[in-house]
């Protein structure tokens, strides 16, 4: 199996090319599973059948595994369910409206109007607080003023800037129109609905749980949310998150700059049909509901999974063989 680092290193860049059978495909796959070292599980099922489901690394299937930046798509749900039960007007309500106590005194004045669509898009407009910032926000002594202290770099609304900071400042801004801990929303939005354990994580020196990082469910959980994801927000007969919510989480908003990829409301959008969350390391969450699948991934969280990388090797999986099983 050629896998993207081959390709980047080559003097003619090739397209991937999908295997002629299912066979083939599951033999790939397989390959992958034996090969790379990075990669701790792999489920895919489509419709209610399991096609792969291997944990050749790691906790295995039901140990718990840190999702990274995959909690943000998990958040974005959360607004959904804020916005149905009538605790926020709508994605247009602004931070002034929904949570004024939230902005510190010395924020840039634009801030008061950064909505509810603004964050959960990554469009806040402020600098980003990830990357080579995010060591100095989470030491900070406080992580919702600092994010939102954070200099404007473009008008809220207008482009997509990655930062942690803007989705924890839109977990807190739910937990205090709902008056439920971001953690008492996950579970009972999302967890208890589902059957899936969902731990406490790590919460600010303010007391939020942390939006956008460090939550941990188990692969078997991320599964039933990427089945969640493909049937339009059903699960087992029951609507779970509403189906319009869905529907507009998968309109593109926005695209990110590293990856290319659209994004919606806290998914990301692949041009050959998944609607996807991504953590650092290699986390995936994954559906395609074209070919009626549902993928979920777990890799090392220490390692990183950039997308002329690692994540290139399973954005190859994604686009080869298992699109090829279905």
């Amino acid at each position: 199996m050629m896998h993207r680092r081959t390709l980047l290193a080559s003097a003619i860049a090739l397209p991937f090319v999908r295997p002629a059978s299912a066979q083939q495909a599951r033999d790939e796959l397989q390959s992958a599973l034996d090969t790379e070292d990075q990669l701790h599980s792999l489920q895919v099922m489509q419709g209610g059948e399991m096609l792969i489901e291997a944990a050749p690394r790691g906790p295995g299937l039901d140990g718990l595994a840190n999702i990274k930046s995959c909690s943000k798509s998990l958040v974005a749900l959360m607004l959904g369910q804020v916005i149905a039960r009538g605790d926020i007007s709508g994605v247009d309500a602004t931070l002034g409206d929904v949570a004024p106590g939230l902005i510190p005194s010395g924020a840039d004045p634009q801030v008061r109007d950064i909505t509810m669509e603004d964050l959960v898009t990554l469009r806040a407009g402020l600098e980003s607080t990830s990357g080579g910032n995010y060591g100095a926000w989470i030491n900070s002594s406080n992580w919702v003023a600092n994010a939102l202290s954070q200099p404007m770099q473009s008008d809220p609304g207008s482009r997509m800037i990655y930062s942690t900071g803007s989705t924890h400042v839109l977990g807190a801004a739910l937990a205090e129109a709902s008056g439920d801990s971001l953690l008492s929303l996950m579970r009972a939005e999302l967890g208890n609905p589902l059957n899936i354990e969902i731990p406490p994580w790590v919460r600010d020196p303010q007391g939020y749980y942390m939006g956008g990082n460090q939550m941990a469910i188990t692969p078997r959980a991320m599964l039933r949310i990427a089945q969640m994801m493909r049937d339009e927000g059903r699960w087992e007969g029951t609507q779970v998150i509403p189906q319009d919510w869905i529907e507009a989480s998968l309109e593109p908003r926005t695209r990110s700059p590293f990856s290319g990829y659209s994004y919606g409301y806290g998914w990301f959008l692949t041009g050959s049909g998944y609607v996807l969350a991504r953590g650092y390391g290699g986390r995936v969450i994954a559906a395609h509901p074209e070919r009626d699948l549902a993928v979920a991934i777990t890799s090392d969280p220490n390692r990183p999974a950039r997308s002329a990388g690692y994540f290139g090797v399973l954005s190859d999986l994604l686009d080869g063989p298992i699109l090829a099983l279905a």
